[in-house]
């Protein structure tokens, strides 16, 4: 069984920064990719930004340059630094992890960015 857990969430001003964090834990050999996705309320969640294990990134258009994933294999998490925040980055922020062709969800954690 494998074990995603978020922490890092909360409420922040438009401009400020937060680091969010995501712990694998489990019947883990190896993790390939690990990302972070998003939902607000009332829209489909979307691809925040992705890693892979060897260090290749990808960012959605609207956090370029704002926000930069990491990760570190030897304890099987991966972050999100996120900086200038808007209002609009407000979401469940979801850490998704593929591990033996399988994908595996956190339970979500809160951020909410206020104008």
């Amino acid at each position: 069984q494998v074990q995603l857990v978020e922490s890092g969430g909360g409420l922040v001003q438009a401009g400020g920064s937060l680091r969010l964090s995501c712990a694998a834990s489990g019947s883990i050999f190896s993790i390939n990719a690990m990302g972070w996705y998003r939902q607000a309320p009332g829209k489909q969640r979307e691809l925040v930004a992705a890693i892979s294990r060897g260090g290749s990134t990808n960012y959605a258009d609207s956090v370029k340059g704002r926000f930069t994933i990491s990760r570190d294999n030897a304890k099987n998490t991966v972050y999100l630094q996120m900086n200038s925040l808007k209002p609009e980055d407000t979401a469940v922020y979801y850490c998704n992890a593929d591990i033996k062709y399988l994908s595996y969800w956190g339970q979500g954690t809160q951020v909410t960015v206020s104008s």
